[in-house]
């Protein structure tokens, strides 16, 4: 047996140095909002929470937890505490959490005592003050962070030069969505509390290395269904913008490697050559009807004749009539967005130039980020 270690509700340090956690909160619970990495192992499942948290509100806290222990024994407490066992003896530096910290995760971790004689640090205050503490790392950041925004056309690489940035915050990262009609990822988008944990995880982890002025790429208030905190979106608002630069036929060419031919081997890998094929193209022409209404009837029915022609060509192995409809699509909707946008905030504008010129600024601005 191991010696006991104590409790813990330093947050800071369980998220930082990556800490294997054990959720053992209900999976309803655990899909509403966890932390990253973390691994779901209940101590009840939704029916079996369901049925105690009524039992509690009819009679009482004892009555409960006596249903409870009903609920969880005999072979099925045998194989759950086998599950816990198990994460415990691959992580024996892990903890447990349940919502609050309280009778679940206790329960959780004197059955593992007890039955599998594995003492296992518990988290103090659970979930809800581990989430708390996310959500002032988020609004000390919105404070206390200096920040500068990378703006650009559509196309124009700001995800390819973040990633080359030591102090680039990935808010299209971390929303799985590339913030367009067009940016769905064929894995879907987290819930809105995972997509905050988990930001908030990265702008700890930044700080936590003495990076204090950080980068992002410009976005609106919402990354696909995801939204951006708003006191950091308001921050973003009015901090200086860098403006980054490429001639139409490079973003031509990057959309439709990134949007096409990089998307289509995804669904593959996912669902198979032939129903990845058919999913890939639900989700092109879907994308396109989202904004078919901004288009206009006619230059809708253009576009979307263009891509019907595309993608058969691209079912025989050919992506390349994409460039058709991308181009026009660029020209005559995203890019006089974009340069009305870039207009509205010419004044915050400190920079502007291509990628490589864009990428030796950003590192003349500090030798340390």
């Amino acid at each position: 047996m191991r010696p006991m270690r104590d409790d813990t509700a330093d947050y800071r340090t369980l998220l930082l140095e990556h800490v294997p956690m054990m959720d053992v909160r209900a999976p309803i619970e655990f899909a509403k909002g966890a932390f990253p990495g973390v691994v779901n192992l209940p101590l009840m499942n939704d029916g079996e929470r369901e049925a105690v948290g009524i039992c509690y509100k009819q009679r009482g806290q004892q009555a409960a937890i006596e249903l409870g222990h009903r609920l969880v024994s005999g072979a099925l407490k045998a194989e759950r505490i086998a599950a816990w066992a198990d994460f415990a003896r691959k992580h024996p530096q892990g903890v447990l959490y349940c919502f609050r910290g309280g009778l679940r995760s206790q329960i959780v971790q004197q059955w593992l005592k007890d039955e599998a004689g594995i003492n296992y640090l518990r988290v103090i205050g659970g979930y809800q003050e581990m989430r708390r503490y996310l959500l002032r790392v988020l609004e000390d950041s919105a404070r206390d962070c200096r920040f500068t925004v990378l703006g650009g056309l559509t196309g124009c690489g700001k995800t390819e030069l973040l990633r080359q940035l030591p102090n680039a915050i990935d808010l299209e990262g971390h929303a799985r969505h590339r913030g367009s009609s067009f940016g769905q990822h064929p894995t879907g988008q987290p819930a809105q509390i995972d997509f905050e944990n988990s930001l908030a995880v990265d702008l700890l982890r930044m700080q936590a290395a003495g990076i204090t002025h950080l980068v992002v790429e410009d976005e609106g208030r919402h990354v696909g269904s995801c939204s951006i905190p708003l006191e950091l979106y308001h921050r973003l608002r009015q901090v200086p913008l860098v403006w980054l630069e490429a001639p139409l036929e490079q973003r031509v060419e990057r959309i439709l490697q990134e949007y096409t031919v990089d998307q289509l081997v995804t669904f593959a890998a996912l669902y198979g050559a032939q129903e990845g094929f058919t999913r890939f193209a639900q989700q092109l022409q879907l994308s396109l009807s989202r904004i078919a209404r901004r288009l206009g009837g006619e230059r809708y029915l253009h576009l979307s004749a263009a891509m019907v022609l595309a993608l058969e060509r691209h079912q025989q192995g050919d992506p390349s009539l994409h460039r058709v409809w991308i181009s026009a699509l660029l020209q005559s909707y995203y890019d006089p967005m974009y340069a009305y946008q870039r207009q509205q905030q010419e004044g915050r504008i400190v920079f502007s130039g291509e990628a490589a010129q864009v990428l030796a600024y950003f590192h003349s601005l500090s030798t340390h980020f």
